[in-house]
């Protein structure tokens, strides 16, 4: 079950980052090191449909995981979240990093290529069989 925005909008806490706020960016190359390490939490923000077609490598699915997010998080307030979406045009990357920051994560980026310029670059991808 999603949390409606509404419930955000009554406690007074919901702000919705805009396309023009700044979310530090990570290009193709660095976010394969980071994979490549275990450096960071992914979310994939494309929807649990697209989340089981293909993502990046060790993703979480954000929507499947709205209502305990900060648990799959886990208590470690700077660790480094990647969001990402579809492409360099989606912007649904904001929901994800505006729940992010709200639970007070600090150090949130996003992968702008999205799954699409993941996947162009040649990249490897997971999938769910769920």
């Amino acid at each position: 079950m999603k949390i409606p925005a509404l419930v955000f909008l009554f406690l007074g806490t919901f702000t919705v980052l805009s396309a023009d706020e700044k979310i530090p960016e990570v290009s193709i190359p660095e976010m394969e090191s980071i994979i490549e390490n275990k450096g960071a939490i992914l979310l994939d923000v494309n929807g649990s449909k697209y989340f089981k077609k293909g993502h990046l490598p060790g993703a979480i699915d954000f929507r499947a995981n709205e209502e305990n997010l900060a648990a799959v998080l886990g208590e470690d307030k700077e660790k480094l979240i990647v969001v990402y979406c579809g492409s360099p045009s989606c912007e649904a990357y904001l929901a994800a990093a505006t729940a992010v920051r709200q639970l007070g994560y600090t150090n949130v980026k996003h992968l702008p290529a999205g799954i699409s310029g993941w996947i162009s670059a040649g990249k490897p991808t997971d999938v769910s069989e769920e």
